[in-house]
């Protein structure tokens, strides 16, 4: 039977919580770090802990962070685009493309819902993991199972390739017209199942570039822990 959410309890540096009644092991408990205010001068909306892994949610450029890997959301040809895609492509330099066309002669066009890698190019983060999210249809073609597929296949490759620190966009929100709140959800349950069951990841960032998408990803959070996820 389901228990309450976790509480979150305030002080003066921290927001901490507690699993009421079992609703996930105590080891499983969202913990948020540091206190809103200070999140917030960084940028960070939520910083909380999921076992061993750290879970960002922030306002800022997929281009610029220093995890690892960042998260491409990407066409089934992997020849760039536009968006999210576009910018990686175009800050990352040649080499991304390079390696993205000799995936594709090797392989064809990725299928919607799988994740390949390549380097980072010129980026921060050494390593690109691709996805192809789906194309909103109005939810009758699969399109939510699709999204939680580029999410897991994502962590999983990166997983598998030892990789400690992944930072993801709002896949398939952009051109692609999938709902931003039911993304959000989708994306959020489907980070909080594989880290619980896969541990080794030590940093999940959600990289938002607006402020709406910001506010549904935030709901989303709180709907998911049945409370906010960090207070000043």
């Amino acid at each position: 039977m389901k228990g309450a959410g976790p509480t979150w309890i305030k002080s003066s540096l921290t927001a901490t919580a507690s699993t009421n009644t079992g609703l996930y092991p105590e080891s499983w408990a969202f913990t948020g770090i540091r206190g809103k205010s200070e999140l917030e001068k960084e940028g960070c909306f939520v910083e909380a802990r999921l076992g061993n892994t750290v879970i960002k949610i922030i306002k800022g450029d997929i281009t610029l962070q220093d995890t690892e890997a960042i998260v491409n959301a990407a066409n089934s040809s992997l020849m760039g685009g536009g968006g999210v895609d576009g910018a990686i492509h175009r800050a990352g330099g040649p080499q991304i493309l390079q390696e993205c066309k000799e995936i594709r002669a090797r392989q064809g066009m990725l299928p919607t819902g799988q994740a390949v890698i390549t380097g980072g190019g010129r980026l921060k983060a050494r390593y690109v993991i691709h996805t192809v999210g789906p194309v909103w249809s109005g939810g009758s073609k699969g399109e939510d199972g699709l999204l939680r597929s580029a999410y897991h296949n994502s962590l999983s490759l990166a997983r598998e390739k030892g990789i400690r620190s992944i930072s993801f966009p709002s896949i398939s929100t952009g051109v692609y017209r999938f709902p931003v709140d039911r993304a959000a959800r989708i994306a959020l349950r489907t980070v909080r199942d594989f880290v619980t069951a896969n541990p080794g990841i030590d940093e999940v960032r959600f990289v938002l570039f607006t402020d709406q998408i910001l506010r549904e990803f935030e709901a989303a959070w709180a709907e998911i822990n049945a409370g906010p996820a960090c207070t000043g």
